[in-house]
């Protein structure tokens, strides 16, 4: 990959959306420390240190993508195959709307990193 060329389409959508997961859970984790109870202290700290940290990693890889390391494409791929099982563990009412978006981020993600044109990209020796 040279340093100055630019990332293709399908790389770009999957680090975006990437990113946006990311700053889902960071929200995530913001939510579990306004919304914190006293009698689950311990509950609400790990839960905050879950999000925080997942949002974090999350974020990272997404710009480790998009400058164009290959080596953050697999953390990515990871967190998207979870949100699948998760999107499927979400799949009944009143929850379908939920696994529906996880589903297609998910989706869309994972066809953006293995596309032949970001697969290229993120090649120690380009095709």
């Amino acid at each position: 990959m040279s340093a100055t060329s630019q990332a293709p389409a399908p790389l770009v959508v999957s680090a975006s959306l990437a990113a946006v997961e990311g700053l889902v859970l960071a929200l995530l984790g913001i939510v579990e420390v306004v919304s914190w109870e006293s009698d689950r202290a311990v509950m609400n700290v790990t839960t905050t240190i879950f999000f925080l940290a997942a949002a974090a990693a999350l974020l990272a890889c997404a710009v480790g993508v998009w400058r164009g390391s290959s080596v953050a494409r697999a953390p990515i791929v990871m967190f998207q195959l979870i949100g699948l099982g998760v999107a499927w563990s979400f799949r009944q009412t009143p929850t379908t709307l939920v696994a529906i978006v996880i589903a297609v981020v998910a989706v869309v993600t994972i066809a953006g990193l293995l596309h032949p044109d970001s697969v290229d990209h993120l090649a120690d020796e380009p095709h």
